[in-house]
C-alpha cells in the first residue's frame, strides 16, 4: 500500500534512497540483477507522512512478461506518483537516457493509465558522476521540457530537496480509489466491521496474534494482493479497534501480525 514508487533498473539506487528516508531496512548490494519483492517505508516529515515502495528494478521487456515484469508493474500500478530513479553516473556502463526512455516505454506498453501517473525524476550517483555526465543528462531532458532532482542517496545530497518535491506533489493528487468488494456488498461489509466485535491478541514468539471470528467473511471477499482490497481491509483493523490494542500492547514496526492464514508486517 504504496503512494509513491521507485522506478528504475537494477542497482540504480532505490535501496538506499528508501533506506535513507525512512525506517525501511532493505538488502542493499552492487548487483545488476534484482530483488523478488517490493519493500515498503514510511517517509515522515512534520505532521505529514507517505508510504514508498521500492518497487524490484524493472528490465528491458517487462511489459512482455520478461522476468517478473507483470507482477513488479502491478505493484507501480497501485501508486499515486513514480519517482524514476536514474543512474547517472552511468555505472555497469549503462547510458542513462536510454535507461529513462526503456523504463518508461515499459510503463507505457503495460498500460496507458501507469505511463500517464505524475513522475518526479531523480538523477541518482551524482556524486559519482562527472559534470560531463549530469550536464549531459540534463540538455537530454530539458529537450524534452522536463528537469530532474540531482542527488545522491549515498550522500543524502539533495534528498531534502527531492522529498519535499515528493510531498507538494501528493498534496494535489486526489486520494487513493476505494475498494468495493464483490461477493458482499460494501454495505454489508462496513456493517460486519463497523458492529462492536469482540477479539483477543496475543503475542507468541515475536508474532501478534489476533483471534476475530468477524473478520472471517471480510478475508474471504478481501484479495491481499490488490492495493484497494489492502486499504479496504486496513480500515477495517482500525476501526475494529484491532490496531489500537496493537498498539497497546507495544508492536514495534515490521513486527509480524497473523489473522488466521493472513501475515504482514506491522508499518505505521
Amino acid at each position: 500500500m504504496a503512494d509513491v514508487g521507485l522506478v528504475g533498473f537494477p542497482n540504480v539506487g532505490k535501496s538506499t534512497l528508501i533506506s535513507v528516508v525512512s525506517a525501511a531496512k532493505p538488502k542493499i548490494a552492487n548487483y545488476q540483477f534484482t530483488t523478488l519483492t517490493p519493500v515498503l517505508g514510511v517517509v515522515k516529515r512534520g505532521e505529514k507522512s507517505f508510504v514508498m515502495a521500492d518497487i524490484p528494478g524493472l528490465i528491458e521487456g517487462a511489459s512482455e512478461g520478461v522476468g517478473l515484469g507483470h507482477e513488479f508493474l502491478r505493484h507501480v500500478e497501485r501508486c499515486r506518483l513514480i519517482v524514476h530513479v536514474v543512474d547517472v553516473s552511468g555505472a555497469d556502463g549503462r547510458n542513462p537516457c536510454d535507461d529513462y526512455g526503456k523504463i518508461n516505454t515499459e510503463l507505457a506498453n503495460f498500460s496507458e493509465e501507469l505511463a500517464k501517473l505524475p513522475q518526479i525524476i531523480a538523477m541518482n550517483k551524482c556524486d559519482a558522476a562527472t559534470e560531463e555526465q549530469i550536464a549531459e543528462f540534463e540538455q537530454f531532458l530539458q529537450e524534452k521540457g522536463l528537469k530532474a532532482h540531482k542527488i545522491s542517496a549515498a550522500t543524502t545530497q539533495g534528498v531534502e530537496e527531492l522529498l519535499e518535491d515528493i510531498t507538494g506533489a501528493l498534496d494535489k493528487l486526489p486520494p487513493v480509489k476505494i475498494y468495493e468488494p464483490e461477493q458482499l456488498s460494501l454495505k454489508e461489509l462496513e456493517q460486519i466491521a463497523g458492529e462492536k466485535h469482540s477479539f483477543t491478541v496475543e503475542k507468541i514468539d515475536g508474532v501478534y496474534i489476533v483471534n476475530a471470528e468477524f473478520l472471517a467473511p471480510i478475508l474471504q471477499v478481501c484479495n491481499m494482493e490488490d492495493y484497494e482490497s489492502l486499504q479496504y481491509f486496513q480500515r477495517v483493523l482500525r476501526s475494529s479497534g484491532i490496531i489500537d490494542e496493537l498498539e497497546r500492547q507495544g508492536i514495534q514496526e515490521d513486527d509480524v501480525v497473523s489473522i488466521y492464514d493472513f501475515e504482514f508486517n506491522y508499518i505505521r
